[in-house]
């Protein structure tokens, strides 16, 4: 039998073998075509993780809704889970559009403003092409991070309902698919010609797996399907944005072929790491 902080222990180790993934991103020497491909292998993981994030918000919001209309729940139930569901996807959509419009304003100095870069020398060009990738890269944590707190929740929701077997495997999955996300955040920061620091590189695995045992802990102890809802749809609002930002960032490296090989790659990936999760009864 495992105990409550056995519990809360391996859902952090759920949400930090999401570092798994992010060595990749020290790989330098890559060609464009290579980078443009690794760019799409992680779009195509991020891919999925829409899919799957929607398929989980939408299945609770309309059992709710299904509930209300059978007479089984509160029709306010219902109202408040579409509420919640859409809401949370223009927080997510809007709500990284505002943070990287401020991000961009107050982080890239003056002299990298788009009419220097095109103008200017291949150093500066090489700065504002690393400070993009950085950017992203904290986009992409961003969005995870909503989409592994939600996880969380589900982890400690099971544990407090008596489906102690189903917590574990839901441990097991979500650290496989972690590793998997950890990869989708180095994806834009693969290449570069100077390393990204250590430093970087575990604020952006802390903030894209850390919610993971937030989640766990907060789910243990409050219990909440609009909670759920909501953080599902602010991460798939959120990695929408996102795989819109990287198939651009991916196509000035490659052809429009290579992108979607890479995609087809991540996606499969994606679907294959969620089917030994089904198979193992989670």
């Amino acid at each position: 039998m495992v105990d409550y902080w056995q519990l809360v222990l391996l859902g952090a180790i759920a949400g930090f073998t999401i570092f798994l993934g992010l060595p990749i991103a020290a790989v330098k020497n890559v060609s464009a075509n290579k980078k443009g491909f690794l760019n799409a292998l992680a779009l195509g993981i991020l891919v999925f993780l829409i899919i799957d994030v929607f398929s989980h918000a939408w299945d609770s919001t309309s059992t709710t809704a299904k509930d209300a209309f059978s007479g089984h729940a509160p029709v306010s139930d219902a109202v408040l889970s579409l509420i919640a569901l859409f809401g949370g996807v223009a927080i997510g959509l809007i709500g990284l559009v505002l943070y990287e419009s401020r991000m961009h304003g107050s982080s890239v100095p003056q002299i990298l403003s788009l009419d220097n870069i095109k103008n200017g020398d291949d150093h500066l060009k090489q700065l504002f092409h690393e400070a993009n990738a950085y950017r992203l890269a904290m986009m992409i944590a961003v969005g995870i991070g909503a989409h592994n707190f939600s996880e969380g929740l589900a982890i400690g929701q099971s544990y407090v309902a008596g489906q102690v077997g189903l917590a574990i495997l839901l441990i097991i999955g979500f650290g496989a698919h972690n590793a998997t996300e950890g990869f989708g955040i180095a994806g834009p920061l693969t290449g570069l010609a100077n390393k990204p620091k250590i430093k970087f590189l575990l604020l952006v695995g802390l903030i894209g797996g850390g919610p993971t045992f937030l989640g766990t802990i907060l789910g243990s102890i409050w219990v909440s399907n609009l909670a759920f809802i909501l953080f599902l749809s602010i991460a798939g609002g959120a990695l929408i944005y996102v795989s819109l930002l990287m198939y651009n960032s991916g196509r000035r490296y490659t052809s429009n072929i290579v992108m979607m090989v890479g995609i087809l790659i991540g996606l499969s990936v994606g679907f294959a790491s969620d089917l030994i999760v089904t198979l193992g009864g989670a």
